[in-house]
């Protein structure tokens, strides 16, 4: 099987990532606080994108930021250059088999992460296994099946629809986010709890439409 991030790992792709974060910081990390002095995993950092959004809000928190692409480890490495922030390490490691201990951690953040997966439950036992008793997991997901266009446009559904079966023949789920809450349980989580957020972009935020619903959709087609 080919890899499973659909977007890939172009120059452009590295663009569209931290458009996308900057585009999405307060949407995402408003809810994503951590403690002074905790250690947090994020799995799938990709090039740093979130990274970087995490570090600067939580500068009394540690992270340590994994990927399984070694490119896109350098590049998150060489983006964290340009910033102050010295409490963040990068490393190359592949979810399925991370290379702590158990309980290392206390706490996890992942975003847009587990929808490109084929194993989500071997990553999560992963996560959960490297987590202190009583740590808190961050999990952000889409789902694309809650995409909604207004005037009505059949070819904004075709869109959406090949998408989606190009991510599910990747091995991935383009639509984790309705199945989020038993996905976690079944894993070993307690105390799991899904707040739906709406992601909603219009004339009045064309950053919203380029940045965000253009890129993730339109531009992967081309």
């Amino acid at each position: 099987m080919s890899d499973p991030y659909v977007h890939g790992y172009s120059a452009a792709e590295q663009v569209r990532l931290t458009r996308q974060a900057n585009i999405l910081a307060e949407f995402i990390h408003s809810q994503a606080g951590f403690p002074p002095a905790s250690l947090i995993l994020e799995a799938g950092c990709g090039v740093g994108a979130q990274t970087i959004q995490l570090a600067s809000r939580n500068p009394q928190a540690r992270f340590v930021a994994v990927d399984r692409s070694a490119d896109s480890v350098r590049i998150a490495q060489q983006r964290l250059a340009a910033y102050a922030l010295s409490n963040v390490e990068f490393q190359v490691a592949d979810i399925n088999r991370l290379a702590f201990a158990d309980g290392e951690f206390d706490g996890a953040f992942l975003c847009f992460v587990l929808e490109h997966l084929s194993s989500r439950e071997q990553a999560l036992a992963e996560i959960r296994r490297v987590l202190r008793p009583g740590s808190k997991v961050q999990v952000f997901e889409g789902d694309h099946g809650s995409v909604l266009a207004w005037p009505a446009d059949p070819a904004i559904g075709r869109l959406v629809a090949a998408v989606s079966r190009h991510q599910c023949l990747q091995g991935g789920d383009p639509y984790i986010g309705r199945r989020l809450c038993p996905i976690l349980r079944e894993s070993g989580f307690q105390n799991v709890r899904v707040e739906p957020c709406v992601a909603y972009a219009d004339a009045t935020r064309p950053d919203w439409i380029d940045g965000f619903t253009q890129a993730t959709f339109i531009d992967m087609m081309k």
